[in-house]
């Protein structure tokens, strides 16, 4: 957060009482317990007095961006919802949230949407799209999987590839891009390249998948890389939608 951005939020929640939005230890507690399942009364935001306010401060300090965003964007509800805040102020403040959460976007998301009719496979998108738009793409690895081996299935049916249950990601991208290539679908070598580059990294998702997403119970991969994860599977998707939905 920026040093403006910090005193947009220190006037709206009245920090310098030492309170925030007049919550109890308890009702405070509680917010960041059922919010993001952080114990803000431990050591680690232990700031100055102790007191809620200089517990946020500490929060937005050394939080991420991303569940920073998460924290401040439900005190702002919650002020809305109890008090008659500033309306300059309070635009102020949703513009700091949306710059915090951009730290979780993904340009390509709305790529990562269902390409058959399928109650199930509707639910699936859901939960892939709720896992980036709620700042965990750690959480949804599993499920964006899952929902590349329904996707890729359905593209390798209509490119006329058989499709069995035994047959691994990055095999199905594969014959996909050779059936694209064969039809004159891949204009250049280097989208060619790049595309037969996705097949290998294709292949890494199965191991991620397996050993560090909730698949198991793995240790959970960092939201960076996760993000990183997304970003490319979605980006790969978004080109073979472009190029087999013309």
């Amino acid at each position: 957060m920026t040093p403006m951005e910090k005193r947009v939020f220190e006037r709206l929640f009245e920090m310098h009482t030492g309170y925030v939005l007049g919550h109890s230890n308890r009702t405070f507690a509680e917010y960041f317990t059922d919010t993001l399942d952080i114990d803000i009364f431990s050591d680690k935001y232990a700031q100055g007095s102790g007191s809620k306010a200089n517990r946020l401060r500490a929060f937005w300090d050394t939080e991420p961006d991303h569940i920073v965003a998460v924290g401040l964007s439900g005190l702002l509800e919650l002020l809305d919802l109890e008090f008659t805040p500033d309306p300059v102020l309070m635009e102020k403040a949703r513009s700091a949230v949306a710059r915090l959460q951009g730290a979780a976007t993904v340009d390509d998301l709305q790529a990562l949407s269902p390409n058959a009719a399928n109650t199930t496979f509707e639910a699936l998108a859901r939960s892939v799209h709720d896992s980036i738009q709620g700042g965990e793409p750690e959480v949804g690895l599993d499920r964006l999987h899952t929902f590349l081996m329904t996707f890729l299935g359905t593209l390798a049916e209509r490119e006329g590839i058989r499709v069995t249950r035994d047959k691994p990601l990055h095999s199905l991208l594969g014959e996909i891009i050779k059936a694209l290539r064969a039809r004159g679908a891949i204009e250049t070598d280097m989208a060619d390249r790049i595309l037969r580059s996705a097949i290998s990294t294709f292949e890494a998702f199965n191991d991620v998948r397996n050993n560090r997403s909730l698949a198991h119970p793995n240790p959970m991969l960092s939201f960076d890389e996760a993000l990183l994860i997304f970003r490319h599977v979605s980006s790969v998707i978004r080109f073979l939608r472009a190029v087999t939905e013309t």
